[in-house]
């Protein structure tokens, strides 16, 4: 099972694969997996559901995790995708890479935005955040679960991209350093009556429109 102390996880290889196969393995608790990687080839495994729903749940998402094979052989991983049941929101199956500790891979890290926004605070404003991850490269065993970008200097108008977003050392940036991760808008009604001053400004009147030659 998964533990914070090591963040080791049990899994046991599977020889019922298929449809049929998995449906097996999620009556006896576990969900159906396969581990990757390394040019090794690819082994089906199954991992207890409530191990993996603690893993999930535990801010250990992107960590590195030192997985044993029916309680012998053992390889580190990271869980690199796993598939949920669009109704019971249950796991139902998981991908496992292999990686070495301190390998440099390239994943994608949640955004924490903290902070209450200049904009926001004194002029009204509606804070949008819209990258709610990024794409980095760096060494497996230094994955943070998120980075924390401060909002609270962002005035009316005014954003934060991906380039300002502060990386843990020996971490790359991978996604477009202009993509935006959120922005300060002015509130809704005002962005209504500025539209419709602008448009019956750009409108002329009936007279103009006569006047004209």
């Amino acid at each position: 099972m998964a533990t914070t102390k090591n963040d080791t996880l049990e899994v046991q290889t599977r020889t019922g694969i298929g449809t049929t196969g998995a449906q097996a393995t999620r009556r006896e608790g576990r969900v159906p997996a396969v581990l990757f990687g390394h040019g090794a080839p690819s082994i089906p495994v199954s991992i207890e559901a409530r191990a993996l729903e603690d893993l999930l749940h535990g801010g250990r998402r992107n960590q590195l995790l030192t997985i044993t094979i029916d309680g012998g052989t053992k390889d580190t991983a990271l869980l690199r995708a796993i598939q949920r049941d669009p109704v019971s929101r249950r796991v139902v199956h998981a991908d496992l890479q292999r990686v070495g500790q301190s390998e440099s891979i390239s994943t994608t890290i949640p955004i924490s935005v903290t902070g209450v926004a200049k904009g926001v605070r004194d002029s009204g404003g509606v804070l949008d955040v819209v990258t709610h991850a990024i794409e980095v490269a760096g060494p497996a065993n230094e994955i943070p679960e998120h980075i924390e970008v401060d909002v609270s200097h962002l005035g009316l108008r005014e954003h934060l991209t991906a380039g300002d977003v502060p990386l843990p050392k020996g971490f790359t940036l991978e996604t477009a350093a202009d993509a935006i991760i959120a922005s300060v808008e002015p509130p809704r009604a005002q962005e209504e009556e500025t539209a419709a001053t602008a448009e019956a400004g750009a409108t002329p009147t009936v007279a103009e429109s006569e006047a004209a030659p």
